[in-house]
C-alpha cells in the first residue's frame, strides 16, 4: 500500500466503523482520522490495520479495535487539557489517540520490550507529551496523581482501588471488567468519596496482570 492508500482506509474505517455506529465527538473523530494506526501494527498485518477487529501485537497482547478505542475514548468526556494516566501502553496506538486530545498522557506497560516498541513509534510521530514508565499498572502512578481521566486497556476482576484513588474529584476512569472470556466496559464518575459506575456493554480484552488485578500465569 502506498500512503495516499492508508489515509483513504482511515477515512473509511472512520466512517464506517466510528461514526456509524455513533460516535460523534469531534475530538475523537478528528483524533481517529489522524493517527496513522498501521504504524502500530507488525508491517505483515498492515494492510490489515483499519479493520474493524483487533489485531495481534508482540508478547501475547493485542491492538484493539478501532472502534472500542473510539468508544472508551469519548465515554471520559475529555475537554483537551486533561493529565491523563493509562494503564497498558501496549502498541501506543490508544496513547496516541489520546495525546491528540489531552495535554499529557501517563502511560505504564508492565512488558519492557512493548514500552521501549511503542516509545520509538510515538517519538517517531513525535507524540512527546506522552510519558510511559515500566511497573505494575495497577499500582496506578502515585506520583503525578491525582488525574482527570483514567483509561485501562486490559481487563481486571475488579477495579483497582489504587486507581480510584488516583482520580481527581470529577474525573472519569474506564476499565473492562469481568472473568478471562468477557467483560463489561465499565465507566466510573468520581464524586468526592463516591464513585458512580454505568456499563457500556460487553467486551473481551486481555488479562490485566497484576497486584490488584489477575495474577501472572
Amino acid at each position: 500500500m502506498v500512503k495516499m492508500d492508508f489515509e483513504q482506509a482511515r477515512n473509511r474505517m472512520v466512517e464506517h466503523q466510528i461514526i456509524a455506529r455513533g460516535i460523534s465527538d469531534p475530538l475523537v473523530i478528528k483524533a481517529m482520522r489522524k493517527v496513522p494506526r498501521h504504524l502500530f501494527v507488525d508491517e505483515g498485518l498492515r494492510s490489515r490495520a483499519y479493520d474493524d477487529y483487533p489485531l495481534p501485537i508482540s508478547y501475547g497482547q493485542t491492538i484493539s479495535q478501532p472502534y472500542i478505542v473510539a468508544l472508551m475514548t469519548e465515554a471520559l468526556n475529555l475537554k483537551g487539557n486533561e493529565k491523563f494516566l493509562e494503564i497498558g501502553t501496549g502498541s501506543g496506538y490508544q496513547s496516541a489517540v489520546l495525546a491528540e486530545i489531552v495535554d499529557t498522557v501517563y502511560s505504564v506497560e508492565r512488558i519492557p520490550g512493548l514500552a521501549k516498541k511503542s516509545r520509538e513509534i510515538l517519538d517517531s510521530l513525535g507524540y512527546h507529551n506522552v510519558i510511559i514508565k515500566v511497573g505494575d499498572g495497577t499500582y496506578g502512578w502515585k506520583d503525578k496523581a491525582p488525574f482527570d481521566g483514567i483509561l485501562v486497556t486490559a481487563a481486571a476482576p475488579s477495579i483497582p482501588e489504587p486507581l480510584l484513588e488516583q482520580l481527581k474529584d470529577g474525573g472519569r476512569l474506564i476499565i473492562p471488567v469481568g472473568d478471562v472470556f468477557s467483560q463489561d466496559l465499565i465507566l466510573v464518575v468520581r464524586e468526592g468519596n463516591r464513585f458512580k459506575k454505568s456499563s457500556y456493554g460487553g467486551v473481551r480484552f486481555v488479562k490485566l496482570i497484576g497486584a490488584f488485578g489477575w495474577k501472572e500465569e
